[in-house]
């Protein structure tokens, strides 16, 4: 501490001697007393001394009130009053700097104190153990103290907390502190815990702060919330930026969901206040920080299709399209659109279909590009519609050709009512602000960006210069802007014209022979190439030649040959004669050594201080990186190297369609293979299917035999018992003697069926004969005729008596037998049951009906029964869990009254307190003022220790106050 006491020896205005000496003794009193009374008030005393003395009380008592926190942990109000004045040294909030000089020397008091505090790394350890004090006396104080040590010396402090055992995790509980001031302390505490440590914000991510947080935001109102909502975005912000497994984890946990409601910003007439316009700023800003180009392409897209899902992009573009937004709000939010959107395909087309609540109706693209070609609007917005129209466009080839096909002649509206996006672009482009003419030609360079295709239409295009000439061409009328310069007069930048439009016509004519050979075709072009390139101007030319360089290059690298004026060979001993190859790859090299084309190199958005600082675009840079080293080998080969490149690349054209061509076949071949392995799933599938039926009728067959075999062995055990129970006895109400009898009856009707039927063959045979003899030629008598007739008719009337009879027989036969079966089958039903003699075939039929009834009645009520157990098992489970509900919410009401019943308590025994200090500080005053009075001396001033105690009381107050306004 020697450089402290070097520092409190140069001071021009030291404390008073009196004052030295009092801290002196203090700090012996809270060193040497024993009683513990003795040392609260010293401490209490050091505390008040603290704010105005601070380095002489730093030097003299840090060590004491190290101490004390170590050994009076039982008593917090001593615990309370030493870590106030720990904070007071060191903390710089409260000092009143005069001027910059104390400020710096405060500031260096605060860290050099620091410093010693955390030289010991228990001391920290021992401030993490105090924060677990409920008492807001310790825990309080704590927090602030441990919030001024990150402070101070942040990453030190950082380190000690994060090789402390659940260091963190004692921080995150302060989130749940019931208590606003602690809670919101708490907030600010973890901001400066986590700032630019990965490490610490992943901790604190999986002990669940995004959840705490969102339902702190929550509770505070969303965006209409004060400034406790600023501090958990800024925490959250911390969180998140650049920390990709936080983002992750956040996504994941479907926080992103939780983020919609912030941005319903309710009625335009409610009004937008200060905190409201800080708070929705900062969420908008964190919503960029999730889908941020910087960020991996895998995260940002995942991020961006649940932004969509949920309804957040909707919101953003209602709030895009709303009245009544504050300028800065609204500049924020297109730029938060514009990542949202920015490369995803599902998103861009949603914002496609947005459309401005106007009459008639207009897309949105349409009215923010009004914006951006109006000079009037603020810069930052125009900057700001120029990176949403760049997102829109950015790897969206559909958006693409929407833009371009606007500029069509087929598309154009003739009847003039409504404008569109391709109208606004080149009012732009032909405007009189030069920086019109600038956003307008890097929005439409970002519409051809890749895209062959459309770079082949925009040559389509044609303008009416005036009633009396022809049209010509968009790209004659951009070089015929360029050639004139600065003779016309222009508003803002006078190169920022030129150098837009050199930046589209790169853009275009780049991987595009046809666009080249257009450009080419105008003789007058390549002289004003070259004639730019060969000047000797100043610096802010340089660039405007390096561009025209770039140019000309593009037309040499990409011309397919096909004018013979303009050929590659010539173009390049055309550069040689009149500019030389040196002097031109100089001129390139202009662009990328250029300060603005680094800054503007580093991030999509087009982020500029003014306007002056508008000079190159994201995406052209790309393009000047890709082109320079290719251009400068253009300039230098011969022709015979160009020739061979020629064939080289022919032959990698073929190799190519031949490539092209078996990766269609590999694709169709792809496509079939996913189809039958399709149909193979399905088979497999319905092959599961069949087993598993299989299997469960194989279960069901074995169960059934199993019953099958059981009622098997219960029969047979019954006809054991039957028997033994009963010898004689009936079966089923019928004899053993009538069943022989029957059979024995149905043996002899058998038998004389056969009988009848041999006789009944007989007369058949003798009546056939009969006819016979009747066919056959003879001479026979009347007499013998007749007495034969007489002979067959009685055999006829015999033979219908045997068939009636024979019939009746049969029918009597089959009615025994239908009577024997229904017998067999009664038996075998009922021979579990032991019948009674003498009961006859009736009863035994109403008892069979008996049982099939009872048994019937029986499965009902079972049935039923078994209804009523389910439902009462219903009843008793929900009557349980509103049983552990009313259990759970009785215990956490008897907590917060316990709670409750120390907080009085504490409040009854520190008011007690303070009425038994000030009755002894009045007997201390009464006895000193008569011995005044005894002494003759005239009672004027108070007492020196009496001004000690009294700015104790009115710093506790101001402290008490200060409380009060903060909660």
């Amino acid at each position: 501490m020697n450089f402290l006491r070097g520092v409190m020896g140069g001071q021009s205005a030291g404390p008073q001697h009196t004052e030295a000496e009092t801290i002196q003794k203090l700090c012996d009193r809270v060193a040497s007393s024993t009683l513990l009374d003795d040392r609260r008030n010293a401490v209490r005393a050091l505390k008040s001394l603290s704010k105005k003395y601070r380095l002489e009380v730093g030097i003299q008592a840090m060590e004491h009130l190290i101490h004390v926190l170590q050994t009076d942990r039982s008593d917090s109000e001593i615990i309370g009053y030493a870590l106030d004045t720990l904070y007071n040294i060191i903390s710089n909030d409260e000092e009143e700097e005069v001027d910059e000089n104390s400020t710096r020397q405060s500031e260096d008091l605060g860290s050099q104190f620091t410093e010693i505090f955390i030289k010991q790394q228990e001391n920290v350890t021992l401030l993490l153990s105090l924060l677990e004090e409920f008492d807001f006396h310790v825990r309080w104080p704590g927090v602030k103290l441990l919030t001024s040590l990150l402070k101070q010396l942040g990453p030190q402090v950082q380190q000690i907390i994060l090789v402390s055992p659940m260091g963190v995790s004692r921080l995150m509980d302060l989130l749940a502190d019931s208590r606003e001031v602690i809670r919101n302390d708490g907030v600010l505490l973890l901001q400066a815990l986590t700032r630019s440590n990965g490490a610490i914000q992943k901790i604190v991510a999986f002990e669940n702060a995004f959840e705490r947080l969102l339902d702190i935001i929550t509770e505070e109102g969303n965006s209409d919330g004060g400034i406790v909502v600023e501090d958990c975005l800024i925490l959250l912000q911390n969180l998140l930026k650049n920390n990709n497994s936080n983002q992750n984890f956040f996504k994941e946990g479907s926080y992103i969901q939780r983020m919609k409601p912030w941005f319903e910003v309710g009625d335009e007439n409610s009004g937008w206040s200060a905190q409201k316009v800080t708070n929705l700023h900062l969420m908008l800003q964190l919503v960029r920080v999730l889908v941020s180009p910087t960020n991996p392409p895998g995260a940002t897209s995942s991020c961006q299709k649940a932004m969509f899902q949920c309804g957040l992009l909707q919101q953003l573009c209602t709030i895009l399209m709303a009245t009544g937004v504050p300028a800065d709000i609204l500049t924020e939010t297109i730029n938060t659109v514009s990542e949202v959107i920015r490369g995803c395909q599902v998103n861009q087309d949603y914002f496609a279909s947005v459309n401005a609540p106007s009459n008639p109706p207009r897309p949105a693209i349409v009215v923010l590009l009004m914006s951006m070609v109006n000079e009037r609007q603020p810069f930052v917005l125009r900057c700001a519609v120029l990176y949403c129209f760049q997102c829109f466009l950015y790897k969206n080839q559909k958006g693409q050709g929407e833009i371009v096909s606007t500029l069509l002649p087929s598309t154009i509206d003739a009847t003039g009512n409504s404008v569109s996006a391709g109208q606004l672009l080149c009012g732009g482009l032909f405007s009189t602000d030069s920086l019109s003419n600038w956003c307008a030609a890097v929005a439409l360079a970002h519409a051809l960006q890749e895209n062959a295709t459309q770079k082949e239409q925009l040559l389509r295009v044609q303008l009416a210069t005036s009633i009396s000439n022809p049209p010509v061409s968009l790209l004659q009328q951009c070089t015929n802007i360029l050639s004139q310069g600065d003779k016309i007069d222009r508003r803002g930048s006078k190169i920022q014209t030129r150098i837009g439009l050199l930046m589209l016509l790169c853009t275009w004519l780049s991987n595009c022979p046809i666009a080249v050979t257009h450009f080419l075709h105008n003789s007058s072009n390549v002289p004003f190439l070259t004639g730019q390139i060969a000047e000797n101007l100043g610096e802010e030319e340089q660039l405007v030649q390096g561009l025209c360089a770039l140019l000309l290059g593009i037309s040499i690298y990409f011309n397919d040959n096909s004018l013979e004026n303009y050929m590659k060979e010539k173009l390049k001993q055309l550069i040689e004669k009149r500019i030389g190859k040196e002097n031109f790859i100089e001129k390139l090299g202009f662009i990328s050594k250029h300060e603005l084309y680094s800054r503007a190199s580093q991030k999509p958005q087009p982020n500029f201080p003014s306007s002056e600082y508008m000079i190159f675009d994201h995406e052209f840079t790309k393009l000047v990186k890709e082109l320079e080293g290719v251009i400068t080998k253009a300039i230098y080969k011969s022709s015979e190297e160009d020739k061979k490149e020629e064939e080289v690349k022919k032959t990698l054209e073929q190799h190519d369609n031949i490539v092209t061509h078996y990766k269609n076949v590999i694709r169709e071949q792809d496509v079939q293979l996913e189809e039958l392995k399709q149909q193979i799933s399905t088979l497999k599938c319905q092959n599961e299917q069949l087993q598993t039926a299989v299997t469960q009728q194989a279960s069901q067959i074995q169960q059934h035999k199993d019953q099958y075999n059981l009622l098997k062995v219960q029969l047979g055990k019954d006809n054991q018992h039957q028997g033994s129970h009963s010898d004689g006895a009936q079966m089923n109400g019928i004899q053993p003697e009538e069943m022989g009898r029957l059979r024995e009856e149905i043996e002899e009707l058998k038998s004389n069926q056969e009988l009848l039927q041999s006789q009944l063959a007989e007369k058949d045979s003798l009546i056939e004969n009969l006819k016979s003899s009747q066919t056959s030629p003879g001479t026979n008598e009347a007499t013998a005729s007749t007495r034969d007739s007489e002979q067959i008719a009685e055999l006829k009337q015999e033979l219908a008596t045997l068939t009636s009879q024979l019939i009746s027989q049969s029918v009597e036969i089959t009615k025994l037998q239908t009577e024997k079966q229904e017998l067999l089958q009664k038996t075998e039903a009922f021979a579990k049951s032991v019948p009674v003699p003498g009961e006859s075939e009736t009863v035994i039929a109403a008892k069979t009906t008996d049982v099939e009834g009872r048994l019937a009645a029986l499965l009902q009520e079972t049935k039923e029964l078994k209804n009523e157990i389910k439902a009462l098992s219903e009843e008793r489970t929900a009557i349980k869990e509103q049983l552990d509900s009313s259990n759970s919410t009785i215990a956490i009401l008897q907590n917060e009254r316990n709670k409750l019943e120390v907080d009085i308590t504490d409040s009854k025994k520190e008011q007690d307190d303070l009425l038994v200090l000030l009755a002894d500080q009045d007997q201390k005053i009464l006895s000193l003022k008569n011995k005044l009075k005894e002494l003759g001396h005239p009672i004027e001033e108070e007492d020196e220790l009496e001004s000690v105690d009294q700015d104790d009381e009115d710093e506790e107050d101001d402290d008490d106050g200060k409380d009060q306004d903060h909660i």
